[in-house]
């Protein structure tokens, strides 16, 4: 049996939270026969007690306790979807939340730089996390990954080429250790390792192929940046980053160390003037960086 109207499960939901129906009546800007009425209203529709009634206030049942995890799981969609709809109404404004890996961190803070320029009412916001941010529950409006094509169902997918990586070391590194001429070198040369962690990129599947030799690691990528520089081993670096941070390149991209980019967006939010603006951004300033950007 259906539990419609939603303002009578809410209603109840703020009663459960609140322990009292004028603590409810209050937070909803209701009178508290109104939330009572909603209350008794949704106990009768589906033939069940909600709450047991006391002197102090309301406590959920074993039932209502259930219904109530339910209840909160769908106010944040409501939530989520009115957010959708207020960026759909108000353009180019308010929160841009972007997601990627954090190797292409500095790449994307000139796009967010270059969007509050723009647009001075956007509030944008770069979130790197190993975690894969959920478009469709609204924690991101854009996301740039890397590695296989993402097959999350509702996402809109565009490849962005691939961001050349190649192998650098300090100058200092190279001056105590020597510059490696072929592959065969490297066998006497110790790298930078990344760590363990869901996001495995190329260039860590085959420095494992290969066995290198591991003198330091870390899962963060700009903890062995600096390890790079420090001359603790050889690492593996987008071409751009490592030509900022000065450091020297030792052998160049190849495919098999580089990675494939990705741009994901919801299709709820992909044709909003905000995300069509930041993706046409990202485009441009990955390109700058060396990654192609084919059409989608």
């Amino acid at each position: 049996m259906g539990l419609e109207p939603w303002d009578e499960l809410r209603t109840a939901l703020h009663v459960a939270r609140a322990g009292t129906v004028s603590g409810a009546a209050v937070t909803l800007g209701v009178h508290h026969a109104t939330v009572i009425r909603h209350i008794d209203a949704l106990e009768d529709r589906i033939a069940v007690k909600l709450f047991q009634r006391h002197a102090k206030g309301y406590t959920p049942t074993e039932a209502g306790r259930a219904l109530f995890e339910v209840a909160k799981e769908t106010e944040q969609r409501f939530e989520q979807l009115a957010a959708r709809l207020q960026d759909l109404q108000e353009g180019i404004s308010g929160p841009l939340i972007v997601t990627t890996i954090p190797e292409l961190s500095a790449a994307l803070v000139p796009v967010l730089a270059q969007m509050r320029r723009d647009y001075p009412r956007l509030i944008p916001c770069l979130r790197t996390e190993e975690r894969v941010l959920r478009l469709e529950y609204g924690e991101a409006h854009v996301a740039v990954r890397a590695g296989t094509k993402p097959q999350e169902p509702d996402n809109v997918v565009q490849s962005l080429g691939a961001l050349p990586i190649a192998l650098y070391a300090s100058a200092a590194y190279l001056a105590q250790h020597g510059h490696p001429q072929s592959d065969a070198d490297l066998t006497a040369h110790r790298f930078v390792g990344m760590g363990e962690g869901e996001l495995r990129p190329a260039a860590a599947a085959w420095m494992q192929m290969r066995g290198v030799s591991i003198g330091f690691s870390s899962n963060d990528h700009s903890t062995r940046l600096a390890a790079i520089a420090a001359g603790l081993g050889l690492g593996f670096v987008p071409q751009a980053l490592a030509q900022q941070e000065g450091l020297v390149q030792v052998m160049g991209s190849r495919p098999d160390w580089s990675a494939p980019l990705w741009l994901v967006t919801h299709v709820d939010l992909h044709r909003s003037p905000k995300v069509q603006a930041c993706t046409r951004l990202i485009r441009a300033h990955l390109s700058d960086w060396g990654a192609a950007s084919p059409a989608a």
